[in-house]
């Protein structure tokens, strides 16, 4: 199967900035005080000053010793184009790198597969090369304006430098001021070798070889590195430099076209537009979006560290991921040399995204957008004799969800329940429609419910209901399937049936409220009714019937009930003393874990309330695995790591399974102090508090879409609770310390003591000692 014709047409979102709660007003820099003056209330909170400007200084990374390596140095990017900065390997006094790398940018020869033939290509980078010796330093990556900048300094003067990648125009500008001495110095574009990855990790299917070079020339006055793909189409790397003054500003884009050779004649044009602004006038719209992106939402803790950690993650993901661009590979638009060269679909990409709904930044949900798209493929992706029912997704798959050959060299399929080979790993599509269905729960969203989740969970569930065969205990059974990673196919695999089991409930509820009678549902039922139970021993959570859980192990595909799915909660003494257990003994085997485990075990740890337990989880991660600016990496880079991190900290801070809304659910006792706004929980409910003291002061929800509101707020004894106009709201207790209020689309409650009336000031919360910034500061 061929891949379809990447679009030639640059894409872009606009952000939506409006909320319920004055979202247009907060986007457009207005205090909430002054914008709404004439009609605000004691239940409606205030603003003080700028605590998204106070949060983000704070956050910014600062470098005064050089980067070598990507993990190391300043990143920017805007979901397509992306920049790593850092010092010329082998060259560090005489060379700056800056990486220019574009997540649409990928070869298409499907016929070697996701991991060669379709796999992203490396592009190339320039080099800023000063007149003398690099001595020293001193940079600042700007969180709010998603802008380094400051200066280098030579043996014969110094060299001040801005740059962005802009959002919109998709451009990195990068102006240099040279002092005398420096003023001679140069840019040069190196090209990649057009070839993937992966084959500085593997062997080379045979028969497979790199495009040809790129060829470099003038086009009245804009360079352009033209790099023809051996399957036709090119990807082209354009750029200028302007002098203005004592400045000189760099420009460059990438642009990419398959089949058609039309990149060339988009990358000088948008070259030659940007080049015709100087860098401040440039700089305007692109600061502006990042300044109405960040108040979406806001949240302060104690710990100085992991604050600016979150901010930077935010920073993260708007740089790598937008709804229009490509699902975020497993470096985001960073490439670097990795053995993972496309999109993984059996943990990263479902990681890479979950905190998009807490805070509040839906307008980043490319995995709905793509899973809706090119949802054809994703039947090829399935076995011949399943497609007209079936979907799946493999393991590995380029930006239009296809996987080409599949072989254990150049790819991995679906594979086929009790078959092997291929690898039977056939959760993944419903595990990455569970993001969706995140999605449309965080905004309640009927479309996304009715276009996207149930059609294609219909059919994801559809294929497992072909192999599922009743045994003699009378209970329904899995042929053997696999576990990501732990390696072997057993029988009743905990990671395949604890998806079936979540799908099934879910098209259940989908139906209903859709008003689908649909003649899947009796099967529906019967699975939820004659499933096996998932197989367990006396450490808890096996991999499957055949595999008990005996070696160390990175993935938690066994532990999904519990988490992301919340299918196994705790509810009980047995069941939370098997989630305790199946925990323990998960992390006791060192060896092969690796970041996400611990973000993984800070967020079921969280789910029991352990915020203790979530916090040592944290601090392991960072310890052990966070690089100095916030990115991770194992064999190569990979980003979804510490996104997922970002992921913990929120369902410390808030957790909405379940229907029922749960404020600071597990917050460790150094953390008497917090603030969070406008952050977004299940319901399309936009949340409020403020912890004062170790004790909960008030919670406050705007109700989005009128859905049933559910609130564990957390509040000792009795509570007042109130509407927009601080009048009495009628509620009800339903018991475990949660109060049922009824609110209507655009309604909120104010929940406090009762009797009390605190400071609904939101503003960031004094850090309990000092930390030192991201990034490479002064030792």
């Amino acid at each position: 199967m061929s891949s379809p014709s990447a679009p030639d047409p640059s894409r872009r979102t606009v952000l939506a900035t409006g909320s319920a709660l004055g979202g247009t007003l907060l986007a457009s820099g207005l205090p909430l005080t002054q914008a709404r003056a004439a009609d605000r209330t004691e239940a409606t909170p205030s603003v003080g000053g700028d605590p998204w400007r106070t949060v983000l200084d704070d956050a910014d990374l600062v470098w005064q010793r050089m980067p070598t390596a990507w993990y190391e140095g300043p990143f920017l990017g805007n979901g397509f184009l992306g920049s790593g900065i850092y010092a010329e390997p082998g060259a560090a006094s005489t060379a700056v790198r800056f990486n220019i790398q574009h997540s649409e940018v990928q070869d298409h020869r499907p016929e070697f597969g996701s991991l060669f033939g379709l796999a992203r290509l490396p592009i190339g980078y320039f080099t800023l090369e000063p007149v003398g010796a690099i001595t020293g330093l001193d940079w600042r990556l700007s969180l709010r304006d998603a802008e380094l900048t400051g200066t280098l300094t030579t043996d014969k003067g110094t060299l001040a430098l801005r740059a962005l990648i802009h959002n919109d125009r998709s451009v990195l500008a990068v102006e240099v001021t040279a002092s005398e001495g420096e003023r001679g110095f140069r840019w040069v574009f190196h090209p990649a070798d057009a070839i993937s990855p992966r084959a500085a990790f593997k062997p080379l299917p045979d028969g497979y070889q790199g495009n040809p070079p790129a060829q470099v020339a003038d086009h009245d006055g804009i360079s352009a590195a033209v790099q023809p793909l051996l399957a036709g189409g090119q990807h082209v790397t354009a750029w200028q430099e302007r002098t203005r003054g004592r400045t000189r500003t760099l420009y460059v884009h990438v642009a990419h076209s398959y089949p058609r050779t039309t990149a060339l004649g988009r990358a000088l044009t948008a070259v030659r537009r940007a080049a015709q602004l100087p860098y401040s006038a440039l700089a305007v719209d692109h600061r502006a979006w990042w300044h109405a992106y960040y108040r979406k939402s806001f949240l302060s803790l104690p710990d100085a560290r992991i604050q600016r950690f979150y901010w930077i993650q935010l920073y993260k993901t708007a740089s790598a991921a937008r709804r229009d661009a490509p699902v975020m590979a497993t470096s985001g638009p960073w490439l670097e040399p990795t053995p993972w060269p496309n999109t993984w679909w059996n943990l990263n990409a479902q990681l890479e995204y979950w905190l998009i709904h807490g805070s509040n930044h839906l307008e980043l949900d490319a995995v709905t957008r793509a899973l809706s798209e090119f949802r054809d493929n994703l039947a090829q992706e399935t076995p011949t004799p399943y497609r007209a029912d079936s979907l799946g997704i493999p393991r590995t798959t380029d930006p239009q969800l296809v996987n080409g050959a599949a072989s254990t060299l150049m790819g991995y399929g679906v594979g086929v329940p009790g078959q092997d080979p291929p690898t039977p790993e056939v959760g993944n599509l419903t595990w990455a429609l569970h993001n969706v269905w995140l999605s449309y729960r965080h905004t309640m969203d009927r479309s996304i419910l009715q276009d996207v989740l149930f059609p294609l969970l219909r059919k994801a569930i559809n294929y497992y209901l072909h192999f599922l065969e009743p045994g003699p205990d009378g209970k329904l059974h899995l042929p053997a399937t696999f576990s990501p990673e732990y390696g072997g196919d057993s029988r009743d695999c905990n990671y395949d049936l604890m998806l079936l089991t979540w799908g099934c409930r879910t098209l259940l509820e989908a139906a209903e409220l859709l008003g689908v009678d649909d003649p899947l549902a009796p099967r529906w039922r019967e699975v939820l009714a004659k499933r096996v139970p998932y197989p367990t021993d006396a450490n808890g959570f096996m991999i499957g019937a055949d595999i008990p859980f005996a070696k160390s192990h990175r993935h938690y595909s066994h532990l999904l009930a519990v988490y992301p799915l919340y299918e196994v909660t705790g509810r009980t003494p047995d069941e939370r003393a098997l989630i305790e257990r199946s925990l323990a003994h998960w992390v006791g085997f060192e060896g092969a874990l690796q970041g996400y485990t611990f973000t993984g075990a800070a967020s079921m740890s969280a789910l029991l309330g352990k915020g203790e337990d979530a916090l040592e989880y944290l601090g392991e991660l960072m310890t052990r695995f966070i690089q100095p600016n916030t990115m991770y990496k194992e064999s190569g880079p990979v980003i979804e790591t510490p996104l997922s991190a970002a992921q913990s900290l929120h369902d410390m801070v808030c957790q909405s399974w379940g229907g029922v809304i749960r404020v600071f659910p597990a917050l460790p006792a150094a953390w008497a102090d917090l603030v969070v706004h406008d952050f977004r929980t299940q319901g399309a409910f936009l949340l409020g508090a403020r912890r004062e003291n170790g004790a909960t002061r008030w919670v406050r929800l705007v109700s989005e879409a009128g859905a049933p509101c559910v609130v564990r707020h957390g509040i000792a004894g009795p509570v007042d609770i109130r509407d927009g106009r601080g009048r009495s709201l009628p509620h009800t207790d339903v018991g475990d310390g949660a109060v049922q209020v009824a609110l209507r689309k655009g309604e909120s409650a104010l929940i406090t003591a009762k009797g009390d009336r605190p400071d609904l000031t939101v503003a960031p919360v004094h850090p309990n000692e000092e930390a030192p910034r991201w990034g490479l500061p002064r030792i």
